[in-house]
């Protein structure tokens, strides 16, 4: 899929340091730490009810990604596509790349049979309702630590 400027296809081994600059650019609550992504990137690209998405160009490489899964809920009567997270080069946006990406992501979700995509957001519920989205919950996190 292209977006004009990048092209959206699935993430690959060779693409592990673009995602990981963009991931560690995420306002997080938490420090990420480079081993753990490490362990992680390749286990996600191999799941089969994960997707792993990235925009890249020419000239900055991958400008973007996009991490979602699949599971099974009773509320939706099956398959929910949960994007956990959308991050784009902040030099690309406004210019189609994170639409593209979701467009992506609703792809797989119908190919998958998910009901409905779902996700959560503090910064970006704009940009998710002018998609179409809904907004339906707040969303509750506890951080579950080897000290407690």
């Amino acid at each position: 899929m292209e977006t004009g400027l990048a092209a959206i296809r699935a993430a690959e081994p060779s693409d592990a340091s673009g995602v990981w600059s963009l991931a560690r650019a995420f306002a997080t609550s938490f420090p990420l730490e480079r081993a753990a992504f490490d362990r992680s990137y390749p286990a996600l690209l191999a799941e089969a009810n994960s997707l792993v998405l990235v925009a890249t160009t020419p000239e900055r490489g991958v400008a973007g990604y996009l991490l979602a899964h699949t599971h099974t809920t009773f509320l939706a009567n099956g398959q929910v596509a949960w994007i956990e997270e959308v991050m784009v080069d902040p030099r690309m946006r406004l210019r189609g790349v994170g639409r593209a990406l979701i467009a992506g992501a609703e792809g797989w979700a119908r190919a998958t049979g998910a009901r409905h995509v779902a996700l959560a957001s503090r910064r970006a519920g704009p940009f998710y309702l002018a998609l179409g989205f809904e907004d339906s919950a707040t969303y509750f996190k506890k951080p579950l630590s080897e000290r407690a």
